[in-house]
Protein backbone atom coordinates (compact mmCIF):
# COMPACT_ATOMS: atom_id res chain seq x y z
CA UNK A 1 0.00 0.00 0.00
CA UNK A 2 3.06 2.27 0.94
CA UNK A 3 4.34 1.99 -3.05
CA UNK A 4 1.20 2.54 -3.77
CA UNK A 5 0.52 5.76 -1.91
CA UNK A 6 3.99 7.02 -3.10
CA UNK A 7 2.83 7.05 -6.71
CA UNK A 8 -0.11 9.20 -5.66
CA UNK A 9 0.33 12.69 -6.10
CA UNK A 10 -2.52 13.42 -4.09
CA UNK A 11 -1.66 11.19 -1.00
CA UNK A 12 -1.99 13.61 2.30
CA UNK A 13 -4.16 16.24 0.59
CA UNK A 14 -7.92 16.38 2.00
CA UNK A 15 -10.12 16.60 -0.23
CA UNK A 16 -11.69 20.11 1.39
CA UNK A 17 -8.56 21.10 0.64
CA UNK A 18 -8.41 20.48 -2.71
CA UNK A 19 -12.23 22.40 -3.25
CA UNK A 20 -10.16 25.31 -1.04
CA UNK A 21 -7.34 26.06 -3.15
CA UNK A 22 -9.33 25.59 -6.53
CA UNK A 23 -11.74 28.28 -5.16
CA UNK A 24 -9.16 30.79 -4.14
CA UNK A 25 -7.29 30.18 -7.33
CA UNK A 26 -10.61 30.26 -9.75
CA UNK A 27 -13.57 31.53 -7.63
CA UNK A 28 -16.75 29.91 -7.97
CA UNK A 29 -18.19 31.01 -11.13
CA UNK A 30 -14.83 30.24 -12.83
CA UNK A 31 -15.21 26.65 -11.28
CA UNK A 32 -18.55 26.12 -12.19
CA UNK A 33 -18.18 27.10 -15.65
CA UNK A 34 -14.54 24.62 -15.99
CA UNK A 35 -16.57 21.57 -14.32
CA UNK A 36 -20.82 21.56 -14.61
CA UNK A 37 -21.91 20.34 -11.38
CA UNK A 38 -25.12 22.38 -9.54
CA UNK A 39 -22.43 22.20 -6.25
CA UNK A 40 -20.50 25.11 -7.67
CA UNK A 41 -23.31 26.82 -9.68
CA UNK A 42 -26.18 26.81 -6.91
CA UNK A 43 -25.41 28.96 -3.14
CA UNK A 44 -22.12 27.49 -3.85
CA UNK A 45 -20.13 26.60 -0.62
CA UNK A 46 -17.55 24.44 0.52
CA UNK A 47 -19.81 22.36 2.44
CA UNK A 48 -22.15 21.20 0.30
CA UNK A 49 -19.32 20.96 -2.75
CA UNK A 50 -17.41 18.05 -0.26
CA UNK A 51 -21.52 16.61 0.97
CA UNK A 52 -21.74 16.13 -3.05
CA UNK A 53 -17.80 15.53 -3.83
CA UNK A 54 -17.67 12.78 -1.46
CA UNK A 55 -21.16 10.50 -2.88
CA UNK A 56 -20.22 11.02 -6.44
CA UNK A 57 -16.93 9.51 -7.63
CA UNK A 58 -17.17 10.70 -11.69
CA UNK A 59 -16.99 14.58 -10.45
CA UNK A 60 -15.11 14.13 -7.57
CA UNK A 61 -12.47 12.35 -10.17
CA UNK A 62 -13.09 15.77 -12.75
CA UNK A 63 -12.28 18.02 -9.56
CA UNK A 64 -8.89 16.04 -8.39
CA UNK A 65 -8.20 16.56 -12.17
CA UNK A 66 -8.43 19.87 -12.50
CA UNK A 67 -6.21 20.37 -9.22
CA UNK A 68 -3.40 18.95 -10.47
CA UNK A 69 -3.22 20.28 -13.61
CA UNK A 70 -3.79 23.39 -12.83
CA UNK A 71 -2.21 23.50 -9.08
CA UNK A 72 -0.08 20.93 -8.30
CA UNK A 73 3.76 21.66 -9.96
CA UNK A 74 6.04 18.43 -10.34
CA UNK A 75 7.95 19.29 -6.98
CA UNK A 76 5.12 19.56 -4.74
CA UNK A 77 2.25 17.96 -5.51
CA UNK A 78 0.65 19.06 -2.62
CA UNK A 79 1.25 22.61 -3.71
CA UNK A 80 0.82 24.09 0.20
Amino acid sequence: MNVEQSNNPLHGVTLETVVVKLVEHYGWNELANKISINCFKNDPSVKSSLKFLRKTPWAREQVEHLYLSTLASPSDPKST
